[in-house]
């Protein structure tokens, strides 16, 4: 159940989309809402994102978060969150990234999923996911918290569309029986130097099992995820901090690489 009023999550929801767009950092929400509870924080989200389509921006995808066991120990969280993807989110491969419209950015290696059936929880497993799926790809996710030193709790980071800002596809899409999505290796570089390893495995044991998750916490809400959804399923390797001037580079076993710039 929620605790905040309509009007608090609309100007919550506003609060948190005013320091996205203007790239300004804001204290975690919860140090003023105690009371906030996981459904109110999902309420702020989707209001924001309801905001932005009013304004004619088009929602071209979701992404889940804190999808590693690692990660969601080291932010002391029990469980991924997921957030929307809007058009202007979207950068070409070997695209400029503007830093003057981010704050502390960092980037993730991840799989992309696109769907060909719609999924709806509750109760939809891995295998589901597999059935459903039309082709995987490579992609970057930027995050990007809007909160001050990049700290928050769950809460917090969920009304902030779970630090979502920019993403990069390009490679090479596959279909799932061309490649084993548990030991497909990444290779992250900065500037030519590589800064960071993994394997699909460090998404919940298999990147399909983060999808299944994305359609059973959306079922919560009596939402699903349609047919054609893309859906980033969350860091393989360490989220890497970057800066102005850095050209980054993702090699994926037997998809290619994608790449940018951050100018």
């Amino acid at each position: 159940m929620g605790n905040l009023t309509h009007d608090e999550i609309q100007a919550l929801a506003e609060h948190c989309e005013k320091a996205e767009l203007q790239a300004y950092e804001i204290t975690k929400i919860t140090d003023d809402y105690p009371q906030m509870t996981y459904e109110d924080a999902f309420d702020i989200q989707w209001e924001a994102r309801r905001r932005k389509e009013a304004r004619g921006t088009k929602i071209v995808g979701m992404k889940m978060g804190l999808t590693s066991w690692a990660k969601m120990a080291q932010m002391g969280v029990e469980q991924p969150c997921y957030g929307y993807l809007a058009d202007y989110f979207s950068v070409p491969d070997g695209g400029d990234i503007r830093m003057d419209e981010l704050i502390h950015p960092k980037i993730e290696a991840e799989i992309a999923f696109v769907t060909k059936a719609p999924l709806k929880g509750p109760g939809v497993h891995i295998g589901d996911v597999l059935r459903a799926t039309d082709f995987i790809v490579p992609a970057v996710e930027v995050i990007d918290s809007r909160y001050k030193d990049f700290k928050f709790d769950l809460k917090s980071v969920i009304a902030d569309n779970s630090s979502s800002t920019r993403f990069i596809t390009g490679g090479c899409m596959a279909s799932l029986d061309e490649v084993d999505l548990k030991t497909l290796g990444v290779v992250m570089e900065i500037n030519g130097e590589v800064v960071a390893t993994g394997a699909g495995a460090a998404v919940l044991g298999h990147p399909a099992a983060s999808v299944a998750m994305l359609a059973n916490m959306l079922g919560e809400r009596g939402e699903e995820i349609p047919a054609g959804t893309f859906i980033m399923t969350g860091g393989i390797t360490a989220a890497i901090s970057v800066k102005r001037g850095d050209a980054i580079s993702v090699r994926y076993q037997g998809l290619g690489t994608v790449s940018a710039r951050f100018v």
